[in-house]
């Protein structure tokens, strides 16, 4: 049974290792190491051969032997040990060799120092042969005879082919990784959080933006419940100072139309202000409330004011007697004869002025009353406004709140289904990859015990 047929057994559908096979000998090293000379050498000794350098093999080609070159001036370096694992990967069989043995004297302790090394690197480093050359020294013939003699013996192995062969079956499984799924795998966890990112700064934003429509809310019908106030009492105030006798009577009622009407006015706005911003949040409202706020006008406090009303008159005799007194004087200078005439005239115009003067004094009065009254109306007014708008963009945010929890439970349950539907489709990928990864596993094992054994393994299924 061939390693290609276990192989498939183990696990169906496993792609063979996708490589050229060609009958050349591949000479790598590092920069300086001396790889053109060896080649150079080795074309010459082994005519039979084709020698290739690493750029004169294409890409997905591999030569039936590796000769690694490395210098005797100092030990491999990390690089170093890097490309004999990429010149080697599909070959097994790997010959070292240390150049420049004519002028380094401490090449044999580079060299073990180089074996040890890359015996460390890897299990499989361990068999490979180290020989020293000088293959195009300053003075003397080239000094490659021992790694002739040690590319012959490869060369002639029988078992080469088999072992290159499995060593392209070994890399092939240990490089083979499931590519597509563990990228679907990390697209599917990438999704994952960037849904439960996207959910949170959502619910977040849509928090933020209710405060800020509340609080933008609060303070806009505030300012309009003061406006209203102040201009129905700026409307009033005026409505005084131009206001006669006979119509204190309906100022009482047109106060309380007024209040009745800036009430109105400002429910209308604020349930109007209100759907707006629930409209912009995407949020319902509850129906504004029945009652309005309180607007309370009582009668206009024309109260009696005797004690004014007596000094008026104390002061309205007063400068009628001065009037009557003066113009009797006038007459009694100017025309003796109408001295008595004069007398009874300045008497009526003096009782005239005294009455007009105690009529515009107690009408001033009853203004400025009325005035502090509508004062005291308005204040009361703006307080009831002021308390029924926070009252109400209260409720309103307290609904708002409610819808706004009640969409926050629904999106979270779709959230919730949608992250179980992507945590399953994670786990079957992960299973999946566990499954070829233990298939894979169980293909490298059976590869490395035909290492050891040199022949087929039996599987037992």
């Amino acid at each position: 049974m061939t390693i290609d047929s276990v192989l498939a057994r183990i696990e169906a559908g496993l792609e063979p290792p996708s490589i050229t096979r060609r009958e050349v000998v591949l000479v790598a090293g590092p920069w300086l190491a001396g790889a053109t000379g060896v080649v150079a050498a080795l074309r010459h000794r082994l005519p039979e051969f084709t020698v290739l350098e690493v750029g004169e093999l294409a890409a997905g080609e591999a030569p039936t032997a590796v000769v690694f070159v490395a210098s005797a001036t100092a030990p491999l370096t990390e690089s170093d040990c890097a490309l004999v694992d990429v010149v080697s990967a599909d070959t097994d069989a790997v010959l070292g060799v240390v150049t420049k043995i004519d002028v380094h004297r401490t090449w044999r302790e580079v060299l073990d120092a180089d074996r040890a090394l890359l015996a460390s690197r890897a299990a499989r480093y361990g068999q490979v042969v180290w020989v020293g050359a000088a293959a195009a020294p300053d003075l003397g013939a080239p000094v490659i005879d021992d790694l002739v003699t040690s590319l012959s013996a490869m060369l002639a192995d029988d078992t080469l082919g088999r072992r290159n062969r499995l060593r392209a079956w070994e890399n092939r499984l240990m490089a083979a990784d499931d590519a597509d799924g563990v990228a679907g795998v990390a697209a599917l966890r990438d999704q994952r959080a960037a849904l439960l990112r996207r959910f949170r700064l959502d619910k977040s934003e849509r928090n933020i933006a209710m405060r800020s429509q509340v609080q933008q809310a609060r303070v806009q019908l505030s300012y309009l419940a003061r406006a209203r106030c102040a201009s129905v009492r700026a409307e009033l105030q005026h409505s005084v100072a131009t206001m006669t006798r006979r119509e204190f009577g309906d100022f009482t009622q047109e106060v309380h139309r007024r209040a009745v009407e800036v009430s109105g006015g400002l429910q209308q706005e604020t349930a109007r202000h209100l759907a707006e911003v629930g409209q912009q949040l995407g949020l319902a409202v509850e129906p504004a409330l029945d009652s309005g706020p309180v607007v309370q006008v009582g009668a206009a406090p024309l109260r009696s004011r005797s004690a004014e009303t007596r000094l008026m008159m104390l002061l309205g005799a007063g400068f009628g007697l001065g009037v009557a007194l003066t113009l009797s004087r006038l007459f009694a200078d100017l025309a003796p004869r109408w001295a008595v005439g004069g007398a009874l005239g300045g008497a009526a115009v003096g009782l005239a002025a005294a009455l007009w003067v105690v009529g515009i004094r107690g009408l001033l009065h009853e203004r400025a009353v009325l005035d502090r009254w509508v004062v005291e109306v308005t204040g009361g007014l703006r307080i009831a406004v002021e308390e029924w708008v926070a009252t109400r963009v209260l409720a309103a945010e307290a609904s708002w709140g409610r819808a706004a929890a009640e969409r926050d439970a629904v999106d979270g349950v779709d959230m919730e289904e949608t992250v179980a539907r992507i945590d399953a489709g994670i786990r079957a990928q992960t299973v999946r990859l566990a499954r070829a990864a233990a298939a894979r596993e169980r293909a490298v094992a059976a590869v490395r015990d035909e290492f050891d054994r040199g022949k087929p393994p039996i599987v037992a299924f």
